[in-house]
């Protein structure tokens, strides 16, 4: 969004009007679909300021930016943390299947996905959003390249009911991968025991833009994910 902006001020700035323009930008009523960028660059293209071909390339260059932001506007935890995610990693790693007591005569909820028929997966999904505004999650989603401050917070993590932890960080231009056996969740030193008071076993980890380089071991390209569980397993359960 950052981007968009200062490509569309500098338009702006063209205009011969610009003051009287800004003025009317600042005191502008909006409804759906007619916003502050419909106006912005209908005006611009009145004035003869952006061509449609231009148009076209500034409009190729935001979606390019912007291909997960829907995902932003999922307001549900459970819609983003389960539905999608666990969706996602089902279309990419149909290996994995949906655990139940036929295949795992002692599964009570406590794992997401069930492979090779011994391998326990727990998804969890984060988004990364400044930290510093209160706006709604899809303006202050953030890219990769933002400098701005995150705190993905990785929530309800019990590493005794699981061999392998999948985490999915989501920014509005990527999705970032990670993949850790259990013990090495529960033995790092970001990771908080007893996330609410009488929840053993339960805690919660935070990624933030200070200590993620620290977690660049565990991340895997999307192509990379079932070869990335079966050595995850493999550690879990080395000597």
């Amino acid at each position: 969004m950052e981007k968009l902006k200062e490509a569309l001020d500098r338009l702006i700035a063209t205009l011969p009007n610009e003051v009287e323009f800004r003025r009317t930008l600042e005191n502008l009523f909006s409804v759906y679909p007619f916003n502050e960028y419909e106006f912005i660059i209908s005006a611009l293209l009145g004035a003869n300021k952006l061509t449609f071909d231009d148009y076209v390339e500034l409009r190729d260059a935001y979606i390019a930016r912007n291909r997960f932001l829907y995902l932003f506007e999922m307001s549900s935890p459970r819609g983003f943390g389960e539905a999608w995610a666990q969706g996602h990693l089902s279309e990419l790693v149909p290996d994995m299947m949906k655990p139940s007591k036929k295949l795992d005569k002692d599964y009570s909820g406590e794992y997401d996905f069930f492979l090779d028929g011994t391998i326990k997966i727990e998804v969890k999904a984060s988004r990364a959003v400044d930290f510093d505004t209160s706006e709604p999650l899809y303006v202050k989603a953030l890219a990769t390249d933002s400098p701005k401050d995150f705190d993905m917070n990785f929530q309800q993590v019990k590493p005794a009911c699981c061999d392998v932890f999948i985490w999915l960080g989501v920014w509005r231009d990527k999705i970032r991968y990670w993949v850790l056996a259990s013990k090495e969740v529960a033995d790092n030193k970001y990771y908080s025991h007893g996330q609410h008071r009488g929840n053993v076993g339960e805690g919660q980890l935070h990624l933030k833009r200070d200590n993620l380089q620290e977690f660049a071991q565990y991340e895997i390209r999307s192509t990379d994910l079932l070869h990335a569980i079966r050595d995850a397993y493999h550690r879990q359960h080395a000597s």
